[in-house]
């Protein structure tokens, strides 16, 4: 188990290619790892994230319950992204979202305190930074866009399209809220969309 933690961590390493060995041992000596089994949370809301989470095995659901008390998701998170509420996490204000693991998962983590050193102590440090910002508020914007802009059939496509590797791992429960309908409503697109 020991090896594949360090190979989890190796792999996490190489992302990012221009770092220096600096840079690389200080990280190093700041990131965990952790197991999570099926149904627990990374962290739920109302609770400060303290440390970013990147998925190295596993499948993670986002979601906030209503004034209805309805689970409703806004993501999912599977191997090599980041788990986090990210402008709750660099704010350090309490989230307002759940991130229950599906699966059991192996997620590296690395505290926020230490991020905003290495941002400090090198200067790569905050382009890394910068481009997780960058691919959180896309993935955020293309959400509330796929709302405004396309119906719930696009949707249904465009999700399909762009996780070919969880479609099989999710509910359709969990799915259809993702996509802001009723299970029933997604069942019938999925009917339709086979006799085509």
């Amino acid at each position: 188990m020991k090896q594949e933690f360090k190979k989890h961590i190796e792999s996490y390493i190489e992302l990012f290619p221009d770092l220096n060995l600096e840079e690389v041992a200080f990280l190093k000596s700041y990131l965990t790892i952790e197991e999570y089994s099926k149904k627990t949370f990374l962290f739920k809301s109302g609770e400060v994230q303290k440390e970013i989470g990147f998925v190295c095995k596993g499948l993670l659901r986002r979601y906030y319950i209503n004034e209805k008390g309805n689970k409703i998701t806004t993501g999912f998170v599977n191997e090599n992204k980041y788990a986090t509420d990210y402008p709750a996490f660099i704010r350090q204000i309490p989230s307002k979202y759940f991130i229950e693991c599906l699966e059991p998962s192996i997620i590296i983590k690395l505290p926020y305190d230490k991020i905003q050193e290495g941002y400090d102590k090198f200067k790569r440090s905050e382009m890394y930074g910068r481009l997780i910002a960058e691919y959180v508020l896309t993935v955020q914007t293309d959400r509330v866009e796929s709302f405004l802009f396309k119906n719930a059939e696009e949707r249904y496509l465009d999700f399909i399209q762009q996780n070919k590797d969880i479609i099989n791992r999710i509910s359709l429960s969990h799915l259809a809220s993702h996509l802001g309908i009723e299970r029933q409503s997604l069942s019938r697109i999925r009917s339709k969309l086979t006799k085509k």
